[in-house]
């Protein structure tokens, strides 16, 4: 059986300066050779700080305990001079910031040069000879050894980098941020060129990176770091296609190269150091629970080579809907509303479930909400079946939306108490909390929230302001999943993309899941993760939305896409019309 040419084991760092700070906490990576292994993380997470421990460059301001191994030789216990034998010569990097890494008084070929005669020796004609020859096989020029780094391109001084850390032929390669600020076709030379050396000189390498399409494109397996932890790993396509940590779900939704389609939404708050006893992603976590700020979850292995760190095995499904069927009697006729649907929405996600009028699709919602009761079938919310409005009539459940607000309300009422009604009902809190999150809600969906409009009767309302009340009458009880049924069917185009934005905000800010129910494929494709395609009552086709909408296997989902579509050129009845050339594609994913 082969073994690890790097094995690193419950590596740690901990900086002194400024008072300490924890950068990498208890990671375990291996690298074979030729194997390319990827890192990612927001910056902050700790990636550049455990590559730099690798090196040993650290300095004294830093403790590193845990164990770095090299062909099974303990790098950690080495002093500087020993460790010089294994520096570049058998491990070396590419830095991120090639104009503060190269030095700006030496030519390209001079820095070379100088870093082969320390670490292989030789003369300096032949270690000049070589330098050119390693320029060359990056794509660069010989004449551009006699430059200096300022006359080079960024693309050109980062093959540069490439050229010195491949100089000393090393058997492990770390890869910092490799493409960081270069234009697309600099991109694509940079990873053509560091899979091709790869596949010649069989070196392993580890790179890191926050682009994702470079992530997919040069490795075969990626760690996912946060606050020094490691908190998913998996093989690169399946762990970008299906993330099992909602971190890992943010640091993908937050690409727009990977969702081309959909609006960038960043993941909640800054990075903060937690306590040592408890989840580095509490604070931002849609999922959390009491017992994360009490114990610091483990990185465990599952089935599929995939490792998750969460004390809540990953990402929880929060609602599930088994064989749900309902018919309803109609002039001596039964019509099936719903036949035996199967539906999930895991925490934190936006599911999008589409269909004609008439599918179906309110009657699904009603009965996830509780607010129906099925014929057949089963629900269970947050592991517990829902039986009547057990979900609906508590903070932290499920609230429903409904396409004509003042439909589901009394709009003699005035906007606070309409808002207010469902914690009068439970009693939560004392008069003056209740008001104090009335007025929250009100400010959250950007209504006015002073005594004046609170004051004001339902009916006043404008259509856009009915719906921004409704929903903060729901999001009044902290819900967990929040059912939107065509809220912005009734609307204009500029207050319903209003209305859907502010929305989206909400839940992205607040980390609730939200089933939205909508005929209007665009919308589903803009704002949800997942699709549910409906018909006549059966649930046909169902996924990410990206795959259903561009790839749809049902033929009803295909005629629903093509409907969706206004072709001018069917409008187009002259011949001397002139030609419409088909837009080029921008390119969003980096190809081995």
């Amino acid at each position: 059986m082969n073994e690890p040419v790097l094995q690193i084991n419950d590596l740690s760092v901990r900086y002194r300066a400024g008072g300490e700070q924890n950068a990498v906490r208890k990671v375990s990576l291996s690298l074979m050779r030729g194997e390319s292994v990827g890192l990612i993380g927001e910056s902050g997470s700790g990636k550049s700080t455990l590559a730099l421990a690798v090196m040993g460059l650290l300095g004294s301001g830093a403790q590193v305990d845990g164990s770095v191994s090299f062909n099974g030789v303990e790098l950690t216990k080495l002093r500087d001079t020993e460790m010089e034998r294994y520096r570049w010569k058998r491990i070396a990097i590419v830095f991120q910031n090639s104009l503060d890494v190269l030095n700006p008084v030496l030519t390209i070929g001079e820095q070379i040069v100088e870093c082969m005669i320390k670490h292989l020796g030789g003369g300096k004609a032949a270690a000049r000879a070589k330098a050119e020859e390693y320029l060359e096989m990056t794509g660069l020029a010989a004449k551009w050894a006699k430059a200096y780094p300022h006359q080079l391109s960024g693309g050109m001084r980062q093959k540069a980098l490439i050229a010195m850390a491949l100089s000393c032929e090393p058997d492990v390669l770390l890869v910092d941020e490799p493409t960081m600020a270069l234009d697309s076709v600099s991109k694509q030379e940079v990873v053509r060129l560091l899979l091709r050396l790869k596949a010649e000189r069989s070196f392993a390498m580890l790179v890191i990176s926050h682009e994702l399409p470079v992530i997919a494109a040069m490795t075969s397996r990626v760690l996912v770091m946060y606050l020094g932890s490691i908190l998913e790993e998996g093989p690169t396509e399946a762990l970008l296609k299906d993330p099992f940590h909602p971190y890992t779900r943010g640091l993908i939704y937050a690409s727009p190269a990977v969702n081309p389609y959909r609006d960038m939404w960043g993941i909640p708050g800054e990075i903060e150091t937690t306590a040592e006893g408890m989840c580095p992603f509490y604070s931002r976590c849609s999922q959390r629970i009491d017992a994360c700020t009490q114990l610091h979850p483990v990185l465990k292995a599952l089935p599929g080579r995939r490792k998750i760190c969460c004390l809540r095995g990953g990402i929880v499904t929060l609602l599930t809907g088994r064989g749900l069927t309902k018919a309803y009697a109609a002039k001596g006729n039964t019509v099936q509303a719903c036949r035996n649907c199967d539906i999930e929405v895991k925490a934190g996600e936006v599911c999008a479930l589409i269909g004609e009028s008439g599918s179906g699709k309110t009657t699904l919602a009603e009965m996830l909400a509780g607010i129906l009761p099925p014929d057949e079938g089963s629900i269970v919310f947050d592991g517990k079946p829902i039986h009547g409005n057990s979900a609906t009539s508590r903070p932290e459940g499920i609230q429903i939306v409904f396409q004509d607000p003042l439909s589901s309300t009394n709009e003699r009422l005035t906007i606070a108490d309409i808002v207010r009604e469902p914690l009068d009902i439970l009693r939560e809190g004392t008069k003056a909390e209740r008001a104090e999150r009335v007025k929250k809600a009100l400010k959250d969906v950007q209504l006015i929230n002073d005594d004046a409009f609170l004051q004001r009767r339902g009916f006043m309302l404008s259509g856009g302001q009915r719906q921004r009340m409704a929903v903060a009458r729901a999001l009044v009880m902290r819900p967990r999943l929040l059912i939107a049924d065509e809220i912005s069917a009734m609307l204009d185009p500029s207050t319903a993309a209003n209305l859907m934005r502010l929305l989206k905000g909400l839940q992205n800010t607040e980390g609730f899941a939200m089933l939205y129910i909508t005929h209007d494929l665009a919308l589903a494709q803009k704002i949800s993760d997942k699709v549910y395609v409906m018909h006549e009552g059966a649930i046909i086709e169902h996924g990410p939305v990206e795959d259903v909408l561009e790839n749809p296997k049902a033929e009803y989902t295909r005629t629903l896409i093509h409907g969706s579509k206004v072709d001018r050129r069917s409008t187009e009845t002259d011949d001397t019309q002139p030609e419409r050339l088909a837009p080029v594609p921008s390119e969003t994913v980096l190809q081995r």
